[in-house]
């Protein structure tokens, strides 16, 4: 059976969890503490960062997005990445708009100061950093509301990377309860439909030693 390492709320690691999901493929999950700098990850991944693959075949693969593209072209019959070149260009813009863009202004911020550091040791949350992220928050929420405003889901009519890329980081702030929702209507709903797939409610099932989840993380209806 194939491996994915992954970390407790690495949205890059969420990603590629509801894309095996979707596409129907068993795997087995390994914590890998990625701080400890384990020899025999780093012969995985030279990086030393999550998530990282191993196909049933032996064969590995490292980070998300080629680990993502590399699935949906080798397991095609539920496409996520667009059926026409222009909805394959916009689903990626997307995927990087919330991996490059949303992930160093919001989500990463967020999980290293209220999560990371405590594990690590690394002394108390920066509340400056936390205020900043917070803040800018508001800006990716009010694009999401934009784009599903005029479309079924964030790049077209289809469900896709796009779709799971950003949902995989709201998932770790909602984990943290730290998403003003109800300042945010439209991507609540858009974040709903997210949750009630199949596929994306193992994430939903996940639970840190000692920092259980809000209420309404689990709540399909919030």
């Amino acid at each position: 059976m194939r491996k994915l390492y992954h970390l407790w709320l690495s949205p890059y690691s969420r990603k590629v969890r509801v894309v095996l999901k979707e596409k129907n493929l068993d795997f087995e999950l390994e914590v890998e503490k990625v701080w400890d700098r384990r020899d025999e990850f780093l012969a995985l991944n030279p990086a030393g960062t999550v998530p990282v693959l191993i196909e049933h075949d032996g064969r590995v693969l490292a980070e998300s997005t080629p680990i993502c593209e590399y699935l949906d072209e080798v397991y095609p019959s539920r496409p996520l990445i667009g059926f026409d070149p222009y909805s394959r260009a916009e689903t990626r813009r997307l995927v990087n708009w919330f991996d490059l863009k949303f992930g160093p202004e919001a989500s990463q911020p967020l999980v290293h100061e209220k999560l990371m550091k405590r594990f690590i040791g690394l002394g108390a949350p920066d509340a400056s950093a936390i205020r900043a992220a917070m803040y800018n928050m508001h800006y990716h929420l009010d694009y999401i509301a934009y784009l599903t405003e005029r479309r079924k889901w964030l790049a077209g009519d289809d469900f896709s990377l796009a779709d799971i890329a950003a949902a995989a980081h709201l998932s770790c702030l909602d984990y943290l309860g730290s998403v003003q929702w109800e300042e945010h209507g439209a991507a609540k709903e858009w974040y709903a439909r997210v949750k009630s797939r199949p596929s994306f409610r193992p994430l939903l099932g996940d639970h840190i030693p000692g920092m259980p989840p809000p209420r309404h993380y689990a709540d399909l209806d919030f």
